[in-house]
């Protein structure tokens, strides 16, 4: 199936934002952060707010052309642990929480713990989100803007990481080679989450 693949602008930011606010609404992650199907809409779109402008500002987010699927992706740095945690001594966590939802740690303790576990060392695109709409999971968008993105890095010979969020999608992200890396973590009183590499596989492109 032939998918249309645009990288998104400021101007599709409100887009971005509903996209990930509606497919990540029964998410086992966003559950834990936002518990409450009525908490979780009157706040969870703030989160995805603030995950959409970071990206715009530090990252590439790929959106498909008609709106119905996006990718928020970060080239991460050998030296850099691929999560915004501060170099600067700023509290960049604690910030989130305070502008997203103050009285809720959970939205820190989320950034803070995946951080915690996230590779370091070695150069690689960080799959920080993929949100297909609801009404369109199931035909392939999300795998399109995958391997549009995996198909570069085994070009450039590159590695690529995510943090799965349930069992689903581990055997999704398996099919596009990834593999569990490390101990899942299990957030307090809440899912697990599998953190997964993905080894370049393009012929020559080893080192």
């Amino acid at each position: 199936m032939g998918v249309a693949i645009r990288t998104a602008g400021e101007d599709d930011r409100e887009l971005v934002v509903r996209l990930l606010d509606e497919a990540f609404q029964d998410d086992p992650v966003s559950s834990w952060v936002f518990p409450g199907a009525e908490y979780r809409r009157a706040t969870h779109h703030r989160l995805m707010a603030a995950f959409t402008d970071a990206t715009l500002a530090d990252g590439r987010v790929d959106l498909v052309e008609d709106g119905s699927a996006c990718a928020l992706w970060m080239s991460v740095p050998a030296e850099d642990s691929g999560h915004g945690a501060a170099a600067d001594g700023e509290d960049e966590f604690g910030e989130l929480r305070r502008a997203v939802d103050p009285d809720n740690e959970r939205v820190e303790m989320i950034g803070r713990l995946t951080a915690g576990i996230h590779p370091q060392g070695r150069a690689h695109e960080y799959l920080w989100m993929i949100g297909v709409a609801p009404g369109r999971q199931g035909e392939g968008l999300g795998t399109a803007l995958i391997g549009s993105v995996l198909d570069r890095c085994d070009r450039e010979g590159r590695a690529a990481y995510l943090e799965a969020s349930s069992e689903r999608s581990v055997r999704l992200y398996r099919r596009l080679g990834f593999e569990l890396t490390g101990e899942p973590l299990r957030l307090p009183d809440g899912p697990l989450m599998y953190p997964m590499w993905r080894e370049p596989r393009a012929a020559g492109a080893q080192g």
